[in-house]
């Protein structure tokens, strides 16, 4: 084939310097644009590897003998209180033979079943931390279908996770789960006394003769009360009040401002346990740090050492 000499091109219109610039600008737009793409890429990055993951303790328990719904609490099934229910209604068998006794000594030799599932001391221990919103009940399945926590944390964990203590439906803020019995039990238990601070909002703002009152202790129809601090937590209104309690009675902040006629409107608990919801959003959740859980840890360990000191100065 024959090649063209000629050449046109030099009649073909050329671009003006107005649009070379405007090319050169979207350019140098989108590679700013996918520059930005590809720093934000490398942020995300660093967040996900920053974010702390879960503290996962392998435990293996070998004392000789425990109560049942001991040992069902420490497989990580559920709260000890709940074990024991279990047990009463016939749902957990021990060798093959229904027990209904929660106290029935067992060791880690015997084959335990709860709803026909062998259950086994040894397990991975998990530790999350969630600031509950309102209308979620705080226990592990509701027979009305309410919207439990657990469905808030979903994907957290494969660990089977039960919350300590309760919440009321519509209290918020902060709420420990994890699967760790032993550690359940020592924040539960009355005589620990472990630190709660609630702020309160209420229908009218708060005399300070009533707040006097409930400083100084009142009577409900359960017994004696008295909050360990209590001071109004806005000085530009009186209706939202700080308040610090370490009694674990149902609805126990609520019933203390109701003895006096004031009505919450709003629970929120700020801290448990030195555990707050900092940097946690409402209905949002994180796994507890190793500091954290060692803090916990040793604060069921000093419990535990000034109780001994204590009996042996009463002996």
């Amino acid at each position: 084939m024959k090649k063209r000499t000629d050449n046109f091109d030099k009649f073909l219109p050329t671009k003006k310097n107005a649009a070379i610039k405007e090319q050169f600008k979207q350019e140098k737009k989108k590679w700013k644009k996918e520059r930005s793409a590809a720093i934000e890429i490398q942020k995300q990055r660093k967040i996900e590897a920053d974010k702390p993951k879960p503290i996962v303790i392998r435990k293996k328990i070998t004392m000789e003998t425990m109560p049942l719904n001991k040992f069902i609490a420490h497989s990580g099934v559920c709260a000890r209180r709940e074990a024991a229910l279990l047990v009463k209604d016939g749902k957990v068998t021990v060798n093959g033979t229904k027990i209904l006794e929660p106290g029935h000594k067992v060791n880690p030799n015997d084959q335990i079943k709860v709803n026909g599932k062998l259950i086994h001391l040894e397990k991975n221990l998990v530790y999350i931390l969630l600031n509950k919103p309102k209308d979620y009940i705080t226990t592990s399945a509701d027979p009305e279908g309410r919207k439990t926590v657990l469905e808030l944390i979903k994907g957290a964990t494969t660990e089977r996770v039960f919350p300590v203590g309760r919440l009321d439906r519509n209290t918020t803020g902060v709420l420990l789960l994890t699967n760790d019995g032993e550690l359940t039990q020592m924040l539960s238990h009355p005589s620990n006394e472990v630190r709660k601070v609630y702020e309160v909002k209420v229908d009218r703002p708060l005399q300070k003769k009533d707040m006097d009152a409930i400083a100084k202790g009142l009577t409900l129809e359960d017994g004696f009360i008295q909050p360990d601090a209590i001071a109004y937590a806005d000085a530009t209104d009186k209706r939202v009040i700080g308040i610090e309690i370490h009694s674990g009675k149902n609805r126990i902040v609520r019933r203390i401002f109701e003895q006096l006629e004031y009505k919450v409107v709003n629970l929120d608990r700020v801290m448990f346990a030195g555990l707050t919801k900092k940097n946690v959003d409402r209905s949002n959740w994180r796994y507890l740090t190793e500091k954290e859980v060692r803090a916990l840890k040793y604060f069921g360990a000093s419990k535990k050492t000034t109780k001994k000191k204590d009996k042996e100065t009463d002996a």
